[in-house]
């Protein structure tokens, strides 16, 4: 996972804690599931983003393989 990428997901991740627990504080049921939905999107975009590179760690590993290295 790139640097940028797990500091974007983790910043949308503290986003959407953050509405959550202010729709908590305010009794604002519609921003707290706001917040929920940020930090489900910023999870799914970490594994996606784990899973990518595990891929390509795969790839790289079968080019190794195949060039001798």
């Amino acid at each position: 996972m790139s640097f940028s990428d797990d500091v974007r997901n983790k910043a949308e991740d503290l986003k959407g804690r953050a509405k959550e627990a202010a729709g908590a504080a305010t009794d604002n049921d519609d921003l707290k599931a706001e917040g929920q939905v940020d930090q489900g999107q910023a999870g799914a975009k970490e594994k996606v983003t784990e899973l990518a590179d595990k891929v390509k760690d795969g790839v790289d590993s079968v080019k190794d393989k195949l060039t001798g290295r």
